[in-house]
């Protein structure tokens, strides 16, 4: 079968980004009818973060201490973020957002001790933006200053709960509901998330891709082996999506529609998923990138989620709107007598 996504992006950092995966790989879980076993529940919880802080410059890899170091100060900030007294919030004041009990951001690095999850390009950052996608870029970012809740539609498909903010695709590690479900077929894969529980149902049976004119959330995705990677190629993501790496994004950086993306899911050992993307975006970024986490397999059930509880929050964000409209009008008004 033709692929449509391009797989040169991977040439030059498959050695980079599989090079941990250990011969263990070769022995790994396999189904009754022969493929590589990659059912369960999958934990992508990580404090490694997906782009390198700028203060490591080229430094690829932690030292045991340091990353001990960083371990136990995520310990320690969850243990003194649960023990601080509750504080009252003020009237017409900034509210906060959850507190720690509902975080569950992890508290260890990646194995490799790596200082990214992004492998490609090697500084472990984002390519620059492209001039289209940096144009874009700066246009929203002054428009949401104006305008950042003139309607439901300002706001990212993740404040709206119609798709997880580290639920992706790609998946990418961020604040709490990090699990994934991968239930598997001969013909079918099923990647379900716990946020939001998208179930993205890939098939690995050759059938033709979606015409250009069916757009989708999470994109159509087809999936096919390479040797024991199962790789899942996905293009035709919905315009309205715009996708952003968040935690990380610059603001104002949203994704296009003609983002397409390659992920590679490698079953380790009996424990141990390795996920590996690939973005390629040239109306965002200069040059594609690529990201590679291991996630681990947990004997703990997915949790329902609930995204605000029905959505009640979008009429709070959208009546507070007003409500400061209808303020600066007044003012406005009270001035000019």
């Amino acid at each position: 079968m033709s692929h449509r996504c391009p797989a040169v992006p991977f040439s030059a950092i498959v050695v980079v980004a599989l090079a941990a995966i250990p011969a263990a790989a070769q022995t790994a879980p396999r189904t009754s009818w022969g493929q590589p076993d990659l059912q369960g529940i999958w934990d992508f919880r990580t404090i490694t973060p997906l782009e390198r802080p700028e203060d490591l410059g080229d430094k690829e890899f932690l030292t045991a201490e340091e990353a001990a170091n960083l371990q136990q100060e995520a310990v320690d900030r969850d243990i003194r973020l649960w023990e601080q007294d509750a504080r009252r919030t003020e009237a017409g004041g900034n509210v906060g957002g959850y507190n720690n009990f509902w975080m569950d951001r992890g508290t260890t690095t990646i194995e490799t001790r790596r200082t990214s999850l992004i492998v490609n390009p090697p500084n472990g950052r984002f390519p620059e933006l492209s001039p289209v996608g940096q144009r874009r870029t700066d246009e929203r970012r002054a428009y949401l200053e104006e305008h950042a809740a003139d309607s439901y539609v300002d706001l990212n498909t993740s404040d709206r709960c119609i798709v997880g903010f580290n639920a992706g695709p790609p998946i990418t590690p961020l604040a709490y509901n990090q699990n994934m479900q991968l239930l598997q077929t001969p013909d079918l894969v099923v990647v379900f998330t716990e946020m939001v529980h998208t179930a993205r149902i890939v098939p690995l049976d050759g059938r033709p891709a979606l015409t250009e004119g069916i757009r989708l959330w999470s994109g159509d995705s087809r999936g096919h082996w390479e040797g024991d990677s199962l790789v899942v190629e996905t293009a035709n993501f919905s315009d309205t999506r715009r996708w952003i790496p968040l935690g990380s994004a610059a603001p104002g950086l949203v994704s296009t529609a003609n983002m397409t993306l390659v992920e590679r899911f490698t079953r380790v050992d009996a424990d141990t998923l390795e996920y590996t993307f690939t973005v390629t975006d040239p109306e965002t970024w200069t040059s594609p990138w690529t990201a590679s986490m291991p996630m681990q397999r947990t004997d703990v059930s997915l949790f329902e989620y609930a995204c605000h509880e029905g959505n009640y929050s979008m009429e709070g964000i959208l009546a507070g709107a007003r409500a400061e409209e209808k303020a600066a009008e007044r003012a406005t008004n009270q001035g000019s007598r």
